[in-house]
């Protein structure tokens, strides 16, 4: 089977374990049909996500140019204490702004072998914790607006990480933490005008990934430095292909990129 289009994130779907799907511009990918199986992967140009155009990916599927004025990648995406919407100022389009941030936002724990905590909006929940492979996760506060989300995770990562240890998690060094005592310890550090968004439901969500093999030691497939690449596909974490000879490669991170796929049997 052979297939050719431009990499965008993997569309996830809950599930034990989770479903993964590579999608084409005219086709996809059942990703979990493919364990067991080879992959070649071979590189043949960039297509900004933007413009279109063949121009090197600078960042996050987009050429030097659209990353410094694309709305979706403006610096409240990041650092979502920067948002600006409800306040009614313009950062690069302010009817963007306006549906991305003002709408409800989670504030969140999440274990992918150290717990970190993290904004999503509520409609990512539970996709956020599957792309970057948190095996557990419970909601903190869920607040109308990205701004206070911000200010909430400025607040609490003075007290817990808000970065996900990558290679941790490929390995699934998994430590068992108790999510729900962590949340009601952090909950004194939550701004006072969040407070009240306080979610008293200790529900967890728990993630199986579809993962045969874990890797001991990590090599990343870099398509600029190795534009051609074969692998027997053992799982798929986070936003992570796993391969038997230790390879990862992570897709988000290649956005952008167009590639063949060739898959067969060992």
């Amino acid at each position: 089977m052979q297939y050719q289009g431009v990499l965008t994130k993997m569309q996830s779907e809950i599930g034990d374990p989770i479903q993964y799907y590579l999608i084409f511009e005219s086709d996809f990918i059942h990703i979990n049909q493919l364990l067991d199986k080879r992959i070649q992967i071979e590189f043949d140009g960039y297509q900004c996500l933007a413009c279109g155009k063949n121009k090197k990916i600078f960042r996050q599927g987009y050429c030097y140019d659209d990353f410094y004025n694309q709305p979706q990648v403006g610096d409240w995406v990041m650092r979502p204490e920067l948002s600006t919407a409800h306040l009614d100022v313009e950062d690069r389009d302010l009817e963007f702004e306006k549906k991305a941030q003002l709408q409800p936002h989670i504030v969140y724990l999440a274990n992918s072998g150290t717990i970190k905590v993290g904004v999503t909006r509520r409609s990512q929940v539970p996709t956020r914790w599957i792309d970057q492979g948190a095996h557990e996760a419970i909601e903190i506060v869920e607040v109308p607006n990205r701004y206070l989300a911000g200010i909430t995770e400025v607040a609490l990562k003075e007290h817990v990480s808000d970065k996900t240890n990558w290679r941790t998690m490929l390995k699934n060094e998994i430590t068992d933490e108790d999510l729900i005592e962590f949340k009601n310890k952090l909950k004194d550090f939550i701004p006072s005008e969040v407070q009240s968004y306080f979610i008293d439901n200790n529900k967890e969500t728990e993630l199986v990934f579809p993962v045969l093999q874990y890797p001991t030691k990590l090599k990343s497939l870099n398509l600029d430095k190795t534009p051609e690449y074969s692998g027997i596909l053992k799982g798929v974490k986070g936003q992570y292909l796993i391969f038997e000879d230790n390879t990862v490669f992570n897709i988000r991170n290649n956005e952008g990129y167009v590639v063949k796929l060739s898959i067969s049997n060992k």
